[in-house]
């Protein structure tokens, strides 16, 4: 799998992630979690030895085994679903940062159980992950996460484990000196795309390809973020859409794994920002009960592109992380249907409440799943002016 001296540059970028994703500076004796699945264990020991170093308290937590979930969400009752054990809120409530290393040992072991019991859990640990965000915005909480190689993984991806191992050494640096400044070159580029389109005044979006006609708005007090630190690797930038002037056709080309379900070719028709319609070529009845989760499911909460220039990634993953930064020939354009990103509100950080959220159209859901459109593309933006701009064609921002 990974060397020693890959292992290494690897905690080096999720350091550079952890630091870039946090508005303020982390202290001494600040509190970390380590969420890590039982194949990454390699990277969760350096991972810990090296927030031992830096003088922080690392908290290792190992996630459920394919096992543990099938027994879990397959044989529990619905109040071993929603349990919440006690001092979670609390440790939540006083979590200082956050890395998680993501390393499946199946991605369908769960292909037979019920989704709406896998949505009843993830409904009642929403108030969780609203702390977090809430921590985030005042600057006190920072987050980063990666995947490491897993046969599974390859399997699923139709690659070999050396092919897949290639591809995240490739998209993470970790065959340059210093995978750090490779990273902090691709933020100062991305700060440049970003800077141009948040100076556009744009006032809507439309995407078309051979298979899809989709219009975005981008709404009141919104900027494009990405390659903050977040994920490594990320090339996507991205902006949470007010989400009531969504509408028309938008498929996703690249298949995708979730809650152990294999889903290809979903399209999706929106009216008045709700889908509407939805289908699938595999999976539809999964995709259609994700959506129906709870009432922002079936609405928009990202959207995003990803310039190919940036991308070292070009090969299907079976991994969203890896999928959803997709490069290519022609880059990707994704969406996510429900939970927005409070990080794209263009204000104070620490004004966007409940309220204000509502008011803006940024859509709230437990559900988050990006789908993926690989298609050759032309993203035309409607300025507020009237005019109309080509942003984006042939996988390239046209900056």
């Amino acid at each position: 799998m990974l060397t020693d001296e890959q292992l290494d540059k690897y905690v080096d970028a999720l350091w550079w992630g952890l630091t870039t994703a946090r508005t303020k500076p982390y202290e001494k004796g600040d509190l970390i979690m380590v969420r890590y699945e039982a194949e990454a264990l390699p990277l969760a020991e350096a991972v810990f030895k090296r927030l031992i170093a830096e003088g922080l308290n690392p908290v290792p937590r190992m996630t459920l085994t394919p096992a543990m979930e099938k027994s879990f969400y397959g044989d529990g009752n619905d109040n071993q679903l929603e349990y919440i054990a006690p001092g979670e809120e609390e440790f939540t409530e006083g979590l200082n940062g956050l890395i998680v290393l993501l390393a499946p040992s199946s991605l369908t072991h769960l292909a037979g159980v019920e989704p709406s019991r896998m949505g009843k859990c993830a409904v009642a640990r929403k108030f969780l992950r609203d702390i977090m965000e809430k921590r985030e915005q005042k600057g006190e909480l920072g987050w980063t996460l990666c995947s490491y190689p897993t046969r599974a993984l390859a399997e699923s991806a139709g690659l070999t484990i050396k092919e897949f191992t290639d591809q995240i050494v490739k998209a993470c640096y970790l065959d340059e000196e210093d995978p750090a400044a490779c990273w902090k070159g691709v933020f100062d580029k991305a700060s440049e795309v970003k800077n141009w389109l948040n100076g556009l005044g744009i006032e809507s979006y439309r995407v078309v390809t051979d298979d899809m006609d989709l219009t975005v708005k981008h709404g009141e007090l919104r900027q494009w973020i990405g390659v903050s630190g977040h994920n490594i690797p990320s090339f996507e930038l991205f902006i949470s859409p007010d989400w009531r002037g969504t509408s028309g056709v938008y498929y996703a080309d690249q298949p995708s794994y979730r809650s152990g379900n294999y889903v290809e070719g979903v399209r999706l028709v929106f009216e008045d920002g709700i889908a509407t319609e939805i289908s699938a070529k595999e999976g539809e009845e999964f995709v259609k009960k994700q959506l129906a989760m709870d009432e922002g499911a079936a609405r928009l909460g990202e959207f995003s592109l990803t310039d190919r220039r940036f991308s070292r990634i070009d090969k299907f993953m079976a991994n969203t992380l890896y999928d959803e930064n997709y490069g290519g020939e022609f880059g990707n354009c994704h969406v996510a249907v429900g939970s927005s990103y409070s990080d794209t509100y263009a204000g104070d950080q620490t004004e966007l409440n409940e309220q204000l959220k509502e008011e803006l159209g940024y859509n709230t859901s437990a559900l988050h799943w990006d789908l993926v459109n690989t298609q050759d593309k032309t993203v035309y933006a409607k300025l507020k002016d009237g005019s109309e701009v080509v942003i984006y064609k042939s996988g390239e921002f046209q900056i």
